[in-house]
Order: C-alpha cells, then structure tokens, then sequence
C-alpha cells in the first residue's frame, strides 16, 4: 500500500472538499474531517490540517490533485497500513512495572510528531522489552527533555492503600486510573492529537467500564492494540521512560531498604521479601512491594521455615 502524506494550506482543503464532494465517503473517525474514494485509493482530510491518501493509486492521485510532482510521485516509499499511521501525530501511552513485586507502577504518555521519527530512529528507541536497562538509561533522559510527555509514578506504598479487597481498585482499574490521568494531562498541554493509541492491557469495553468512575475526562477517542510498543514510536518512547521510571524507583527503595531488590515476581523476590520481613516487618513491605502478590505469603512462609 503507497502512503502519501501531506499539510496543504486551509485554502487547498476546502478546495479538495469541494472538487471531490462527488467522491465523499462515510469515516465515524471523529478526527477525519472528509473522506473521499479516488480510484484504489482513500483520501483523508484530518482536523489536524493533515492530509493523508492511501491505497495503491495513492501517488498517482496525489499527483493529478496537484498535490506532488511526477518526480515526487515516483521517490514515494510503500508502507504498511501501521506505517502510515505514523505519519500522524500519535499520543502513546504505556506502562510498567505491573508485573514486578517490588517497585511502583510508571505510567506514561508522550505525544511524537512525525518530525520527531528521525531522531528517534537514530537515538535507537524500540520497544523497552527489546533494549537492556542500560540503553534505557541512557537515551530516557534525552526522551524526556525533547518529547512532550507526562509521567506518573504510584508508589508500592500508595499502591497498597488504594489497591486490593473493600479499597478503591483492583489491579486492573488502578491501571485505567493512571493510564486516564496520564492522557488527560498531556492532552492538556499539546495539539490535538491524530490519534491515541494505548498498548492494551484489557479489553476496551473493561477499561471504558472503570475509566467512567474518574474525574478527570476527555472526549478523544482511544484505540487498543497489544505490543503497540513495537508498532509505534509514541507507545515505544512511553515504555522506555516508563521503564527508567520503574527502574529509578526500585533504585530509591534499595537503597532505603539496604536490599537490593530485583524486577518481577520469582523466587528472588520471595527470597528478599522474606529477608525485608525478618528486617523490618510488614511494614517494610507495604513500603517497597505490592502486597496482594502471592509472594506475601511465599516470603511469610520462608521466614517460619
């Protein structure tokens, strides 16, 4: 599939609107302003100002509309239905730390543009998943200067108050809690945004169920999509400063602590768990851990051996 992309004058818009109101097809994206069907290519008008056209014709009638030169036409790369949608402006939103009995949960989401893909590209952003901490160290600093973003930190302490049997949340809704907070405060900040993608965590219709008990709310559509990281650049940078977050944190509690305590949920974590618990109590668990995890009751069971 050809992708032609572009941000022609308001003038030029209506223009198109008008010369292909003939053409004009349905589109329940609330972002697309006009869509038209062109030969075996669509044509989409953002109310961003973005033009996007798509399908394999989709250079050919970019060049009859005016829009790119014949030399242009043909230097136009192919891409996927995914790669196109990079050429939008893209909120991402991520988390980490869900899995891990130690540490807090870091919620992020960052706004990247299209002009932001090179230097991305050549800084090495990927999913978290596919970099080692120390790569993640290195260039989440420099994310965090240059990408609009917001990030949200809830610590285990916190965690632990708000989190488990008669409190506020479960383990799922306190995730929809920061993910909707996190994007509502960015929204706040920047343009509006072509699109917002989440990488999923549960089912949109379980997250539109929670997100209705916030106070906080915006009206932008939300779209889904597991190992979203790896399909987009705004998902990827979230995860990465996501991660650095996490990793700060569970720093932070080491050094409290004098243990060093690792990320996920295995034997180790039960094994310092114990070790925390024979040093400090319960208490010192509710500060570093999430304390519904079934490595409570492993540690506590390691203690009375």
């Amino acid at each position: 599939m050809n992708t032609f992309v572009a941000t022609p004058d308001k003038e030029t818009l209506e223009n198109l609107k008008t010369q292909l109101q003939a053409q004009q097809i349905a589109n329940n994206n609330p972002y697309v302003a006009f869509a038209a069907r062109i030969e075996k290519a669509t044509l989409l008008i953002y109310t961003s100002g973005k033009l996007v056209i798509q399908g394999n014709d989709a250079n050919s009638v970019a060049q009859k509309l005016g829009l790119m030169t014949a030399l242009e036409s043909s230097a136009m790369s192919t891409s996927s239905a995914s790669k196109a949608s990079q050429h939008l402006a893209l909120v991402g939103s991520d988390e980490v730390g869900n899995g891990s009995y130690f540490g807090g949960i870091a919620v992020v989401a960052s706004l990247v543009r299209p002009e932001d893909h090179a230097f991305l590209k050549k800084l090495g952003v990927d999913d978290s998943k596919n970099l080692n901490d120390i790569k993640i160290r290195q260039i989440a600093p420099i994310l965090e200067e240059k990408i609009p973003h917001k990030a949200l930190l809830l610590s285990p302490n916190k965690y632990n108050q708000v989190v488990g049997k008669g409190k506020r949340h479960n383990a799922v809704s306190v995730k929809v809690a920061l993910h909707n907070q996190a994007l509502y405060l960015l929204l706040q900040e920047v343009e509006k945004p072509d699109k917002i993608v989440i990488d999923a965590f549960t089912s949109q219709k379980n997250y539109e169920k929670y997100v209705k008990a916030e106070a906080n709310q915006f009206n932008n559509p939300l779209t889904f999509e597991e190992k979203a990281e790896g399909k987009y650049l705004a998902v990827a940078v979230s995860s990465i400063i996501a991660r650095n977050l996490f990793l700060e944190n569970l720093e932070k509690l080491s050094q409290e602590t004098g243990y060093q305590l690792p990320s996920g949920a295995g034997s180790k974590s039960d094994k310092v768990a114990s070790q925390i618990l024979a040093a400090y109590g319960m208490a010192g668990l509710e500060h570093t851990a999430k304390l519904h995890f079934a490595n409570t009751q492993k540690a506590q069971a390691l203690l009375n051996k």
